[in-house]
């Protein structure tokens, strides 16, 4: 009976003080933006690659508005005085063999390079080009028309979500 009465205040104390306690967690996708920067522009992102898939540079570009829209405070603009202007270009998009089996090519590879300009008009020394990458995969009994059509929307969010990294975050 003894260890009951001991253990009863001690039981809860321990409940209180969990049931208090608490831990926060945060996950940001972007590093804080200095609040003299209230502006961006994205420029039209061309296909300079050898083969030019029509859909590529207009959907970059307007998934990258949305993108700084919906996940920062900054506004839009179109003048030349933006403190944020994001460029750049499809630098390559071509397809080649990932995978041989019985002597056929079993899986194909579409390779999507884009060369990415940021000028910041407020601090000229943050301002960068780089090269982001990435491969898709699809079976090689597909067509590049059917490829496209099924990782097109991959393809985007990919490039768009590297393009605003680099950018925005300070990975």
């Amino acid at each position: 009976f003894k260890n009951i009465l001991f253990s009863l205040p001690l039981s809860l104390l321990v409940i209180a003080v969990f049931s208090f306690a608490t831990c926060k967690y945060s996950f940001k996708d972007t590093s804080p933006i200095p609040l003299e920067v209230k502006t961006f522009r994205v420029n039209y992102f061309e296909n300079k690659a050898r083969y030019v898939n029509p859909q590529l540079g207009p959907q970059l570009t307007e998934k990258m508005k949305q993108k700084v829209i919906g996940s920062t405070r900054l506004r839009q603009t179109n003048d030349d005085n933006a403190h944020y202007d994001i460029s750049g270009y499809v630098s390559e998009y071509n397809v080649s063999t990932s995978g041989i089996s019985r002597n056929n090519a079993s899986t194909n590879r579409l390779s999507v390079s884009f060369h990415l300009i940021f000028k910041n008009s407020l601090d000229e020394k943050k301002n960068f080009e780089t090269d982001l990458s990435n491969n898709f995969d699809f079976p090689a009994t597909q067509s590049l028309e059917q490829a496209q059509t099924a990782l097109f929307p991959e393809i985007i969010k990919n490039t768009v979500d590297g393009m605003f990294n680099k950018i925005f975050s300070n990975w």
